[in-house]
């Protein structure tokens, strides 16, 4: 039977009944934990096919990590850089159904750079050295050729880790400059002890001869990546998307707030205890909690001891980092410096962040209207003085990310002020730009590491879940796989984990992401 073919599957199986023993016991053929883009994906393929399923989450509302928030002087802020991009016809139409109408999108144009040396270069740096000043312009190109001529010397050398493949592809300076800085502020583990098979589509390998040609005549290589052109919701931000999802699932298969947090989760029962004291009996479980949690929620009862080894392989073999996203809103137009910039990185120690994006060019409702009138907060200069009356815009807004590892500490006492101070001597802000809206919110989970263990764990994690409590741990951190962790390959994953479970059908995001990526994927329709 196709994929397209199950959608004619009978509803028959798992009917929900509850079992009347003054325990109530909920039974469910399907029950879904978490209600991000994972589970919403998972969800929407069981209403297709006229599933029984439940959807539980402790949050007070859908969105999970692709969730926004807005301040209370009416400045969103999503809760890390998201925009939407897609490989699959079956994710395009979920969010078609959602938000049908033309008017509900704004689609634009990436326009990123790389802030280094005092320079905007454009991104990928890789390809835009052209844009350094000299001397280090012609260390980059010098040291790129030398890499391409040790590659041609030992074609059959792969990579152990992440580091060494910068190295061989992008050579030494660039590595210094913006490989290894840059990404140990992101990820806050350094490149040495990263793999590099998760690179896929994220990083651009640059091609020599035109870096070379492009350092010489000055000009910038264009747009890179699948990300190039993307769309984002006119109102209401990434987290719009979400409960516009949410809302064409039926609501009373959701169970949010306390009655979806998970408590403790019965292995060999098939049975999951939530805060409110109830319990619902599965008979397939699509888990979108993070790895560790569920491992430290999960009894294994006569099967305890598999459920230990797992912890231990989790403790050992999976790494991650919080995101720290803080927001800035400020009134004035918009200068023209920052102009259409959609987002930007900084590889240097002149600012915490790692990564800027200009929320307000997402949307002109990401912030109050002109006339909403608000006080001034401070000056991005702090000891420069202000007018506390109230008055109008217009407004703009910036959103900062930062990491925090075990090998990556972050004073979160000082960590606006640091913020503010490094978003003026990066120029995003001038000193006598007026603050009116500060937003602050720290993820505990906030990047899956590729780390060097971390499919080894996977391998034998995952499966065993599978086969010994018919658990499929799947999303961003569920399935610890950053490279299927966008918002389409999020959702997809629950949808290839719902066909998985009930027909058997192999879950390609999941196991083999390079090749949908690839590709158009289209076997699939919300039709």
């Amino acid at each position: 039977m196709s994929v397209a073919d199950h959608s004619t599957s009978s509803a028959g199986t798992g009917s929900q009944h509850v079992i009347p023993n003054g325990d109530q016991v909920v039974e469910i053929e399907t029950l879904v934990i978490g209600a991000g883009p994972t589970g919403l994906g998972a969800a929407t393929r069981l209403a297709q096919l006229g599933r029984s399923f439940i959807v539980a989450d402790s949050a007070d509302a859908p969105g999970g990590l692709a969730s926004t928030d807005v301040t209370s002087e009416g400045f969103y802020f999503d809760v890390g850089g998201h925009v939407i991009f897609s490989h699959y016809a079956y994710f395009d139409d979920a969010l078609h159904r959602a938000l049908p109408n033309d008017e509900d999108w704004s689609t634009h144009q990436r326009v990123s750079y790389v802030r280094s040396a005092g320079n905007w270069v454009p991104y990928p740096y890789q390809n835009n050295v052209s844009q350094l000043p000299l001397e280090l312009r012609a260390k980059c190109v010098d040291d790129l050729i030398a890499a391409a001529e040790h590659r041609a010397q030992t074609p059959g050398h792969k990579p152990k880790n992440f580091d060494e493949w910068i190295v061989r592809n992008m050579g030494e300076a660039i590595a210094d400059l913006f490989m290894r800085p840059y990404n140990f502020k992101v990820w806050g583990t350094p490149t040495n002890k990263m793999q590099c098979k998760w690179l896929g589509e994220r990083v651009a390998a640059p091609n020599v001869r035109t870096v070379v040609r492009n350092a010489l005549t000055m000009q910038t290589a264009g747009n890179w990546g699948p990300n190039a052109t993307f769309k984002f919701p006119m109102k209401d931000g990434t987290g719009g998307i979400w409960t516009a999802v949410a809302k064409q699932l039926p609501s009373k298969q959701f169970r949010l707030s306390k009655s979806g947090e998970v408590v403790r989760v019965d292995g060999p029962s098939r049975t999951v205890e939530f805060g409110d004291g109830r319990r619902i009996k599965y008979k397939n479980l699509i888990s979108t909690m993070a790895l560790d949690g569920l491992l430290d929620c999960l009894d294994g009862g006569a099967e305890q001891r598999s459920v230990d080894r797992m912890r231990s392989i989790a403790k050992d073999g999976l790494v991650y980092s919080s995101t720290i996203v803080l927001g800035i809103g400020i009134r004035g137009k918009r200068p023209d410096r920052i102009g259409d910039k959609c987002w930007l990185y900084f590889p240097e120690d002149d600012a915490p962040f790692y990564r800027a994006t200009i929320f307000s060019n997402y949307s002109p409702y990401n912030c109050p209207q002109d006339d909403v009138k608000l006080p001034t907060l401070q000056k991005a200069d702090p000891s420069l003085p202000f007018d506390k009356a109230p008055s109008g815009g217009p407004y703009w807004s910036i959103m900062l990310e930062v990491c925090q590892s075990a090998e990556k500490s972050v004073d979160l006492d000082t960590l606006m002020e640091a913020t503010i101070k490094g978003a003026v001597s990066t120029e995003l802000m001038l000193p006598t730009d007026e603050i009116v809206s500060i937003y602050e919110r720290r993820f505990d989970h906030g990047y899956p590491t590729p780390s060097l263990d971390r499919d080894g764990a996977l391998s034998q994690i995952l499966p065993a879940l599978r086969d010994e409590f018919d658990i499929r741990s799947r999303g961003r951190f569920g399935s610890w796989k950053y490279e299927c962790g966008n918002q389409d390959h999020s959702f997809m994953l629950g949808v290839e984990a719902v066909d998985n479970a009930l027909f058997g059908t192999p879950e390609m995001t999941l196991h083999e992401t390079d090749w949908v990526n690839g590709r158009r994927n289209i076997e699939r329709r919300l039709v």
